[in-house]
């Protein structure tokens, strides 16, 4: 007979605060209530680009009794953070980076900080130079649906998305895990495919996230509202930027723990 999960197995590793802006609705007193409220130990801080909230999220966690880590959802760029060709440059990939130490936590500040100053185009970017510079204390996952990963196995090139997985193996070792969400979407559960092949095939653990961007489910309208503003729209639009299909709240640990 397997090991029964508790609800104190499992932390959120993935969450958008409101720091990542006009995208996450999630206040972060909020967030440390309602994980305690769910029985989990500890939770996990990725805003977009940004560590702007880490210092609150660290205070109220450890007010709680909550163990808080840190870290932030890095935005890597298609070729080198300097680069800026509107034909090339525009595209970018998200990734998971978490701080395991206090080294971690000084070079999440470097490459954000980083980002900003060197790499901003549209978004604030780092990239491979920068990840195997500033890599030591920081454990790594491949991201969500839309990191470098996960783009090409959409796309069906599962050698590109090896080769991939296999650079950042070989700078970060045991720190790097596959990155897999459950949303219920056709290129979710394609990817999800692809990524438990591919973590047989190099020997690279899956750690399970759910990517966090609103408190509990009825908060989904107001994210709703919270994306048009951000992008200029209106709800009535008909192909508007939504995330509505999707179920990106704090999920319960049981409910994933079942699944």
């Amino acid at each position: 007979m397997g090991v029964k999960l508790q609800s104190s197995d499992y932390v959120h590793l993935h969450n958008h605060t409101h720091h990542s802006l006009l995208d996450g609705l999630t206040k972060i007193p909020d967030l440390i209530n309602r994980t305690k409220e769910l029985g989990m130990e500890a939770v996990a801080i990725t805003d977009h680009g940004t560590m702007s909230g880490s210092i609150e999220f660290y205070k109220a966690a450890i007010d709680a009794g909550i163990k808080p880590i840190l870290g932030f959802e890095a935005y890597v760029a298609s070729r080198s953070r300097h680069d800026r060709d509107p034909s090339k440059d525009k595209a970018r990939f998200h990734i998971t980076l978490l701080a395991m130490n206090n080294q971690g936590y000084q070079n999440l500040m470097q490459l954000s900080t980083l980002a900003h100053l060197e790499g901003t185009y549209y978004k604030p970017r780092v990239d491979h130079e920068l990840l195997e510079k500033y890599g030591e204390g920081l454990i790594v996952l491949s991201g969500c649906a839309g990191s470098e990963v996960s783009m090409s196995l959409r796309g069906d090139n599962y050698q590109a998305a090896k080769d991939i997985a296999l650079w950042y193996k070989s700078v970060f070792g045991d720190r790097y895990y596959l990155e897999m969400q459950n949303h219920d979407w056709d290129q979710q559960i394609k990817i999800n495919k692809y990524l438990q092949k591919l973590s047989k095939d190099i020997d690279v653990p899956l750690v399970i996230s759910n990517d966090g961007h609103y408190l509990v489910h009825d908060d989904k309208d107001a994210h709703e509202i919270l994306l048009c503003v951000g992008t200029g729209a209106f709800l009535s639009d008909k192909d508007r930027m939504s995330f509505r299909q999707f179920d990106l709240h704090v999920t319960d640990p049981q409910e994933i723990i079942v699944k």
